[in-house]
């Protein structure tokens, strides 16, 4: 493996998401959760939903590979408090696997934090999937009821959207960590750490509403 080539491959997507700001990614977020919950058949039961204590949306999660491959995605994190859901926090997603690929995708992420230990280890400075917590691939539709009791045991379930297509996967390996670029685009302060986002009292900024609202309207929930 060329280390150069796989630091190049995640350098390169740094500076192709550079461009977008936390606002367009907060809207792009906000469209991907309408879309997934418009269609019931084939979403996230609603009820899993509400059961969550935090929830990870990743709109536009990069895929490219040549001998190397790797991921790299910038969404945010919101998490449950009383009364509704919390402002949200920025948070990268990173993550790489070795061996013969070629080509390129690009798919919408969504994580359910389903307990609170699981949402602790989320708010720290660096967090990977199956390593720090017990992930699943998480049910979709109506009749998935059924199956939601064999994966209520891990932590966090895991989705992915692309081409139209939603369905539970498993995300091991993937990284995620803060995303101060973004926290300082919304709250004027880079320094600000995703728990003091999350568990504080930080009004939720104009361009995160949609998706709060529409998260706190899918959860029963008014947001104040």
């Amino acid at each position: 493996m060329n280390v150069s080539r796989y630091a190049l491959l995640f350098l390169s997507a740094g500076v192709m998401f550079a461009g977008e700001s936390a606002p367009g990614r907060l809207q792009e977020a906000a469209e991907v959760l309408r879309e997934i919950m418009a269609t019931p058949d084939k979403g996230i039961p609603q009820d899993l939903l509400a059961k969550a204590n935090c929830i990870v949306i990743v709109p536009g999660l990069k895929k490219g590979a040549f001998i190397v491959g790797g991921k790299y995605g910038r969404g945010f994190v919101s998490c449950r408090k009383a009364g509704g859901w919390s402002a949200p926090a920025g948070i990268k997603v990173e993550g790489g696997s070795v061996g013969f690929q070629i080509g390129g995708s690009e798919t919408d992420a969504v994580m359910l934090v389903m307990n609170e230990r699981g949402g602790q280890k989320l708010l720290s400075s660096k967090f990977t999937l199956g390593a720090d917590a017990s992930i699943a691939a998480g049910p979709v539709g109506r009749t998935a009821a059924a199956q939601t009791d064999a994966k209520m045991t891990a932590e966090i379930l895991t989705y992915s959207r692309a081409r139209g297509v939603f369905a539970g996967v498993a995300l091991d390996g993937a990284t995620l960590r803060p995303d101060d670029d973004a926290n300082g685009e919304l709250y004027g302060n880079k320094n600000l750490s995703s728990r003091e986002i999350i568990n504080g009292n930080m009004a939720v900024p104009a361009a995160a509403a949609p998706l709060i609202n529409m998260l706190n309207q899918i959860s029963k929930f008014e947001h104040k």
